[in-house]
């Protein structure tokens, strides 16, 4: 069958014509998708630019930032050989050190926020719309204000339990935990509810509880927003320095963010470009990490925005 709004007849009707093409209009081009083509790559060169500078610096032997001007005018490995070779630098151990705050702040995360957003979702019980709200009006207010309230609650708390207080892993992991359960229980909250209740109907019907409803059933639908959570999370960990930098002391117990800074601290010599490596590597988990997780984070966001 031929298709009538792509060929034509002739005025005998025995062979199809084909109809004369379109000649090409730049100006009908670009009013239909030629300035979202520009738009993106704009975009591109915007968000590549710093990550570009960061590693033209990192490659430079000189130190100094005021050498990197020229990209890639000078290439070598020698800043990162210092920096995982200096005594003075444990990069190794920030670096573990990192790891290990991030990847259980993220994996506790998800796991309570899950538990809590299927509560709130799935259950009705006295102060639930207060929780909820609770949970929005915190996040309002930024994290440096609780700076000083925080160090005088774990330094107290250390008094006590001192696994737990200041200048250790766990203590920094607790209030990670504290200060990001809100967001992301009220972020997985919306997408618990595009989960049927209808499921978990079903499956109470069949003698299930709200545990084995909660671990083998619905946390394998809303995979999506726990990894979205995980990665957000994880990264957050990494990124953040003000309360690591007031909570750990010890050079061996700080984290990247807080021990890199050490580098650039002094203002008669900042190693920019040890500095510099240091960030590239460190770059590299979160990176690996988001390419593993990227086939759930559009739809783990979108859908967890919609209720």
């Amino acid at each position: 069958m031929t298709d009538a709004s792509t060929r034509a007849f002739s005025s005998r009707g025995d062979a199809p014509l084909a109809l004369p093409k379109r000649p090409f209009s730049f100006g009908r081009w670009f009013a239909a998708t030629g300035w979202r083509h520009i738009v993106g790559v704009v975009m591109v060169v915007f968000s590549l630019f710093p990550i570009v500078f960061v590693v033209s610096s990192s490659l430079n032997p000189n130190g100094t930032l005021t050498g990197s001007n020229a990209l890639f005018s000078k290439i070598g490995l020698d800043s990162y050989v210092r920096i995982l070779s200096d005594p003075q630098v444990p990069f190794s151990t920030w670096f573990a050190n990192t790891m290990i705050i991030a990847g259980t702040t993220a994996v506790c995360t998800v796991f309570l926020g899950a538990l809590a957003a299927y509560s709130f979702s799935r259950m009705r019980f006295t102060g639930r719309r207060f929780g909820l709200i609770s949970i929005v009006v915190v996040q309002m207010f930024p994290q440096l204000l609780a700076v000083v309230a925080i160090f005088l609650l774990m330094s107290t708390i250390g008094d006590l339990f001192p696994a737990i207080g200041l200048n250790t892993h766990l203590g920094l992991i607790m209030v990670y935990l504290g200060g990001a359960l809100g967001v992301n229980t009220y972020l997985m909250y919306g997408f618990f509810n595009t989960v049927p209740a209808s499921i978990d109907e079903a499956a109470k019907i069949d003698g299930a509880g709200h545990a084995r409803i909660f671990f083998t059933i619905i946390l394998r639908l809303v995979a999506p927003i726990l990894a979205v959570v995980a990665l957000l999370s994880f990264i957050a960990s990494v990124n953040e320095f003000v309360v690591a930098s007031v909570l750990l002391i010890d050079t061996d117990k700080q984290t990247l963010a807080v021990g890199l800074t050490k580098l650039v601290s002094n203002p008669r010599y900042a190693d920019w470009s040890a500095f510099s490596a240091g960030a590239v590597m460190s770059a590299l988990p979160v990176v690996a990490l988001f390419l593993f997780l990227q086939k759930y984070i559009v739809g783990g966001l979108t859908a967890g925005a919609v209720k």
